[in-house]
């Protein structure tokens, strides 16, 4: 049987209900194939003109925001305009970097929040996000 190397980034596109466009395939591989990992849009940019795939950098953004939309990437802000996209969207945190600009996963379990405000009528809360600052000494 030949080995079909875009089917796992073609099943996790129809899987979210994305059409399976060339430039979405291409971007869903750099992604997708490897460790989990946080990539900012202009680091993608960068990948995808380095493997030859000739897509722009707005493309790459919307394209971003349409795989965080289902549920394939998770947007993490770590400060007013600038986010990193992580392909890792089970429940956990981070520590930012703010020297080297590094994103590094902490486990869900690793940290225990507690005693949370009640949220407004009407909502629930969703998830926590956490992201912990650090700085090289």
């Amino acid at each position: 049987m030949p080995v079909r190397p875009y089917a796992a980034a073609l099943d996790r596109l129809r899987e979210a209900g994305l059409r399976p466009t060339r430039q979405r395939l291409a971007l869903a591989r750099l992604l997708f194939d490897g460790a989990d990992r946080h990539v900012t849009a202009e680091q993608l940019h960068s990948e995808a003109e380095g493997a030859g795939v000739s897509v722009s950098l707005a493309t790459v953004y919307n394209t971003l925001h349409q795989f965080t939309d289902g549920g394939l990437l998770r947007e993490v802000v770590v400060e007013a305009g600038r986010s990193y996209f992580d392909t890792n969207t089970g429940g956990h945190h981070h520590f930012f970097d703010a020297g080297t600009g590094m994103l590094t996963d902490i486990p869900g379990d690793e940290i225990a929040i507690g005693d949370l405000p009640a949220p407004p009528p009407g909502t629930e809360i969703e998830r926590v996000d956490l992201v912990i600052r650090i700085r090289s000494r």
